[in-house]
């Protein structure tokens, strides 16, 4: 379940596509959302358990949870229209009627028309195979991608499973905390809920756009008196950095095939008419986790969640864990053996939950991405066996989650327990078996066993 954010022009992303088609309930009434405010987060303990989200925000019992979803929607697309029309004046061009038209279908809860204007408006975009940059369009395209995930995700999830994911990262949020999403759902959700909670709400932003200056700029708009924002500076450093530590492995493995790899396989390099070419996934990845290093030094008062779709290893050393997420900087002492052991039960008890609650896997994945996630911290940190049990619990709520069943097989492999990966991956070709990368893994452990 990786972020259509991460973006770049040599980069070709996907889209989920093939949804079955629903037109939500009408969005409430504009009071109904928060108009008996809860308290703000900062009256709250982090980890304070679920509350119902009525008694959050003081809505009417037969306020169904896919009318409160609905009316969360419309006034997200509200917000993101007015970031668009400010970003217009800033760039001195007007909102294209296209553009308007869309946040019309956004406040409406029309997904069928949603999803028209989306696939029109992203083959201006530039950030997809295929697609061409329109710099009239580029200013507006953060706010459009921004409402385009809120809404496809309240299509994709069940309401009350999505405000349970959603207040689950939230509530694991202490007081004043950046939350940094990875995922769609890791972004997207808790970002839609976030902007309805009464108080000061959370500074939100996600770890694969950093590499894209449309997108700074819009982190500046909406929180540059919150605190200290990227800069272009700090995107040609970032970038130069890469770019050299880059072209430094690239000529390692040129002159010295017979040593180990230095170039990741997810890196796509080469030399280019005597010019060093980078590109592909880890590319982009290594320059966003650059800049997200950046981000944090920049600002040494605040703290930071995160949610990851592609690990920041290099944070690892000093990250804690967070409810479901993890915290950044937390220092080397707050990862104990006392917390590793809790993780693991806080995931056996979700787990249970998540298995009965929902029924689709493309949703537990969302969760089962969180355990992995931290199962890869743990094993990071030399807490081997609550790694195991937590890489198990992530492949058991969900089989085809590729973090899971891959982070799972690795560790079993390296202890020289291939075998015992086989049912998993065998379950995971049951369930998707046009899946060629888990036949792969299955051809390999057998011939490992």
């Amino acid at each position: 379940m990786k972020s259509r954010w991460i973006w770049i022009a040599v980069l070709a992303l996907s889209i989920l596509v093939g949804l079955v088609s629903r037109r939500w309930p009408a969005p409430m009434e504009e009071n109904a959302i928060g108009h008996n405010p809860p308290a703000p987060l900062s009256s709250r303990g982090a980890n304070s358990g679920h509350l119902g989200w009525r008694a959050r925000h003081g809505i009417h019992p037969e306020v169904s949870a896919e009318a409160f979803v609905a009316g969360l929607v419309n006034h997200f697309g509200r917000t993101r229209r007015d970031l668009a029309r400010v970003a217009g004046l800033k760039a001195g061009k007007e909102i294209p009627p296209e553009v308007e038209k869309f946040f019309d279908a956004i406040e409406a809860g029309n997904w069928e028309e949603i999803e028209r204007s989306w696939t029109e408006l992203r083959k201006r975009s530039g950030r997809y195979e295929g697609t061409t940059l329109d710099p009239a369009f580029d200013p507006f395209w953060p706010a459009v991608l921004d409402a385009f995930g809120v809404a496809e995700q309240a299509h994709m999830w069940p309401a009350e499973q999505l405000l349970d994911y959603g207040y689950s990262i939230l509530d694991s949020l202490r007081p004043g905390m950046v939350y940094v999403g990875g995922t769609d759902p890791g972004r997207w959700i808790p970002e839609m809920i976030n902007e309805s909670l009464g108080g000061e709400s959370h500074i939100i932003v996600t770890q694969n756009a950093f590499a894209d200056s449309t997108y700074l700029g819009f982190v500046n708009q909406m929180y540059g008196d919150r605190m200290a924002t990227l800069t272009e500076e700090d995107s040609k450093k970032a970038f130069q950095e890469y770019v050299e530590d880059a072209q430094r492995r690239w000529e390692h493995d040129q002159n010295f095939p017979d040593e180990p790899k230095q170039v990741n396989e997810n890196e796509n390099l080469k030399m280019v008419n005597g010019k060093f070419e980078v590109g592909g996934q880890g590319a982009v990845m290594a320059i966003n986790e650059k800049l997200f290093r950046a981000l944090v030094e920049k600002n040494p008062d605040l703290s930071f969640g995160i949610e990851h779709s592609f690990p920041f290893k290099t944070t690892f050393g000093a990250s804690g864990l967070l409810g479901p997420i993890m915290e950044v900087n937390a220092g080397e002492e707050a990862l104990t053996q006392k917390a590793a052991e809790e993780a693991v039960e806080y995931w056996r008890g979700r787990s249970a939950d998540i298995l009965e609650g929902l029924q689709e896997e493309k949703l537990r994945m969302a969760h089962a991405k969180l355990a992995a996630n931290q199962a890869e911290l743990l094993l990071a940190r030399n807490f081997p066996n609550e790694a195991e049990q937590t890489f198990r619990i992530a492949a058991e709520m969900a089989p085809t989650n590729p973090e899971a069943l891959f982070g799972y097989a690795n560790f079993l492999s390296s202890r020289g327990r291939g075998s015992e990966a086989i049912p998993f991956v065998e379950r995971a070709i049951a369930a998707n078996p046009e899946k060629q990368r888990f036949r792969d893994l299955l051809v390999t452990l057998q011939k490992n066993r």
